[in-house]
């Protein structure tokens, strides 16, 4: 089941020097840390002259819609999944 969120939340992310790349490996969401396993899609939209990154990312039971606003630099939890269908 699909449930819509729009909550702020932290992060914990890694960043590789050699491979200049990002990996979100944590969600913390109303005081419970939720490890990643696994990054989905991304892409990228503008909203006027903000743009935002959308992240699907997977834990182990739980699939998270996550958003980046690249002015603020804040994060929000935008949807989340569980992995039974409706």
């Amino acid at each position: 089941m699909i449930q819509k969120i729009l909550a702020p939340i932290s992060l914990t992310l890694q960043y590789d020097h050699h491979t200049k790349k990002t990996e979100i490996i944590g969600v913390l969401w109303e005081g419970r840390q939720y490890p990643i396993v696994k990054l989905g899609l991304h892409h990228t939209y503008r909203q006027g002259r903000t743009l935002y990154h959308v992240f699907s990312v997977a834990g182990q039971t739980l699939f998270f819609k996550l958003v980046l606003n690249t002015d603020t630099l804040h994060w929000t939890l935008e949807e989340i999944a569980d992995d039974l269908t409706n």
